[in-house]
């Protein structure tokens, strides 16, 4: 026997606004997986990149070898994946966290005030230190203008530079949907 459409198109819904409310409520390091975003956006877990990737056509060229993430100074700064601790210190007068994922793979933090040693194992979201305040010259600003602050966050594979959102997984870079909001007579 054959349902009502109502009924389909009630469980449609149903489904959908549970899904949409499971992500949601995934924290950074959510759904099992080993990956977290470094610093937890403004309005929900997914940061504003305030700066892109920009490799340099050569090793020795102007570019961007990593993003800047939109963040508060005093915001935690986590691991984006498992690994060791490899340098917890100041370089240039910048605090700067490394964490050796893999064979020759390395993520960087920087400005961060660290919270681990050298040597520490973490996890994806474990807390690695505290953004510093003042602003690393090549942020580009973004909500709330430079003086808002951001995370550099790099990623290596021995001497080549990556995109250290290839890290995360597909659902973790999409924005959530637009929510409509309802028409009233009302102001």
């Amino acid at each position: 026997m054959r349902r009502p459409p109502t009924v389909t198109l009630r469980t449609l819904v149903l489904c959908t606004l549970s899904a949409l409310f499971s992500w949601l409520a995934c924290p950074p390091a959510a759904a099992g997986a080993d990956r977290s975003w470094p610093v937890a956006g403004a309005r929900g877990p997914r940061p504003l990149v305030v700066g892109a990737w920009d490799p340099p056509p050569v090793r020795w060229a102007a570019g961007h070898r990593g993003v800047d993430l939109a963040a508060r100074p005093g915001t935690p700064v986590r691991a984006a994946a498992p690994g060791r601790v490899s340098f917890a210190g100041t370089v240039a007068g910048l605090g700067v966290v490394s964490v050796e994922l893999g064979p020759g793979l390395r993520t960087t933090y920087e400005p961060v005030r660290a919270t681990v040693r050298e040597g520490d194992r973490v996890a994806a979201g474990d807390v690695v230190g505290v953004l510093q305040a003042g602003v690393l010259p090549h942020c580009r600003g973004g909500a709330g203008g430079a003086s808002a602050g951001c995370l550099h966050w790099g990623l290596r594979r021995g001497e080549v530079y990556l995109d250290p959102l290839s890290l995360l997984p597909a659902w973790m870079l999409r924005r959530p949907p637009s929510r409509l909001l309802p028409l009233t007579d009302t102001p």
